[in-house]
Parts: C-alpha cells; sequence; structure tokens
C-alpha cells in the first residue's frame, strides 16, 4: 500500500501519537497507516528521548514539545503512564484536540480531572479498546444479572511482568459490568486480597486476583460459580494489535465531536 501523506489529502484526520517510538506507539502508527481516514499528524516522546528528531512516516519528525506536535492535529492517542497523560491532556484542552487515551492507574481525583477537562474536548478514556473485551464486559453484566446472586463472581487476570498498576484496568472495568449486572455498587462489594483467617465469603463479593509475568500482553477470566456448576468467560491477547485497533477506531470516531466523555461502548455500538 502506497504511503499515505497528510498534505496530499485535506479530509484526512490528523493523528498525535503519545509514545510514538513504543511497543503500543509502533502499534497505534501501523493502524493509522491503515485506516483510510487518519494519517499521522505527529510523534510525540519523553523529553531526552534519544531518537528525538527521528523522521517517521509522513516526513513526521518525532518530538519532546506537546505544544509543537500538538498544533494542527485533530486527536490524540495516548497509551502511556498517568502524570504523562494528565500533563498532555491539559496541553490538548488548551490546544482544543480531541483525545483518546487507554492509560490505566489513576486515583480517583485523577479520573475527576479527566472527566473534568472533558467538558472542554471530546474525549475517550477506555482501560482497554479490544472490540472482543468490551463485548466480553457486556456479556458479563448480563451473565451476572440472569444468573444472580446464587452464583458468586470472581475475576482472574495476568499481564506481563513490566505492568505498573494492578489489579490491571480491564479487570476493574469487568468487575464493574458485573456489579452492574447485579445493580449494586463496586466499591462495596469489590475484594482484591486474600491472606491468612478471612472468614467465609461475604455476600455478593466481586473477588479479583492479579498474576505478573513474562510478556502476557492480557489475559481475564469472569467466573459465576454457582452450586455444581460454573460459567467462564474468558479473553486472552496474543498481540497487541487489537489494542492499537481499537483505539485508532475511537479516534476516527471521536474527531469532531462536541466536548464530552464518551464511553468506548458508544464507539463499538454497545451501549445499547
Amino acid at each position: 500500500m502506497a504511503e499515505k501523506v497528510a498534505g496530499n489529502d485535506s479530509n484526512a484526520k490528523r493523528v498525535l501519537v503519545v509514545g510514538a517510538l513504543g511497543r503500543m506507539g509502533e502499534q497505534v502508527r501501523a493502524q493509522v497507516a491503515a485506516h483510510e481516514e487518519l494519517v499521522l499528524g505527529a510523534a510525540l516522546e519523553r523529553p531526552g528521548h534519544p531518537e528525538v528528531g527521528r523522521v517517521l512516516e509522513n516526513e513526521v519528525a518525532v518530538t519532546d514539545d506537546v505544544k509543537q506536535a500538538l498544533a494542527g492535529c485533530d486527536v490524540v492517542i495516548d497509551f502511556s503512564i498517568p502524570t504523562s497523560t494528565l500533563a498532555n491532556l491539559h496541553a490538548a484542552v488548551d490546544a482544543g484536540v480531541a483525545y483518546v487515551t487507554g492509560t490505566t492507574g489513576f486515583s480517583a481525583e485523577e479520573r475527576g480531572e479527566i472527566a473534568a477537562m472533558a467538558q472542554r474536548i471530546p474525549l475517550v478514556h477506555a482501560p482497554n479498546f479490544s472490540l472482543a473485551v468490551n463485548v466480553l464486559g457486556w456479556l458479563s453484566r448480563e451473565a451476572s444479572r440472569r444468573l444472580g446472586p446464587a452464583f458468586d463472581a470472581e475475576l482472574f487476570e495476568i499481564h506481563h511482568s513490566k505492568k505498573r498498576d494492578a489489579p490491571s484496568g480491564t479487570a476493574l472495568f469487568l468487575a464493574e459490568a458485573v456489579a452492574k449486572g447485579r445493580g449494586v455498587k463496586l466499591e462495596d462489594k469489590l475484594v482484591l486480597e486474600r491472606a491468612g483467617e478471612t472468614g467465609e465469603r461475604p455476600d455478593e463479593a466481586i473477588g479479583v486476583q492479579t498474576l505478573r509475568g513474562g510478556d502476557n500482553p492480557g489475559e481475564h477470566t469472569v467466573m459465576f460459580v454457582g452450586s455444581g456448576e460454573r460459567v467462564e468467560l474468558v479473553h486472552r491477547s496474543a498481540t497487541r494489535e487489537h489494542f492499537a485497533s481499537g483505539a485508532v477506531r475511537a479516534a476516527a470516531w471521536l474527531a469532531g465531536h462536541e466536548p464530552g466523555l464518551y464511553p468506548i461502548e458508544q464507539v463499538f455500538g454497545l451501549d445499547d
């Protein structure tokens, strides 16, 4: 496929990729290159990155200046860390640029800050951009609702050894789906640790167990354990490609929308 050049298509939406030289950044750039409505508009890396200045596709030079990177772009895609994302989001708000982020590990206060910024720009913040994982969330909610409290809910997740936050944002998203299916608040039922003399399992508890190791891109299992039977809903990732593909799909959908915090379910048509 011939390389797209931003200047040759005035209708293409220009994408700023944060962490453009990282594992996720490279996947996102590849998906942008394959998308009919998008082109790479800018590439941002951390200050002092050894490859700042490197020229990528569409003659885009890697920069560590977020204001420079935002100039002329329509939407940002960001898979980084909370401190970086928040700083870049503030800059995007000032520039009026739409924002798609899959960064996890935010505190409740930081999530509130993100919601406040969404009043000024269109924003999608999701723990997982895989279509299959979001369908898993829908299935988990429906299974929880239909099976009822007679089935105990337990979640298991494993990720690579370099993942910074635990449990994963996706695990918490799935736990939230289970809670919604039951009509309860997750914070009232969530169990993240079991050690020592814990006593009997609390009624309607939603347990989440975490493992870390190797290079696993992510694996999540939602279990509904009843008397003499068990339902398991499982998603296993072999690559990061589907995360990038979903984020690029969200970017194409989001650019041009009114300010607001849009759920990823709306992007995928799973919000009914």
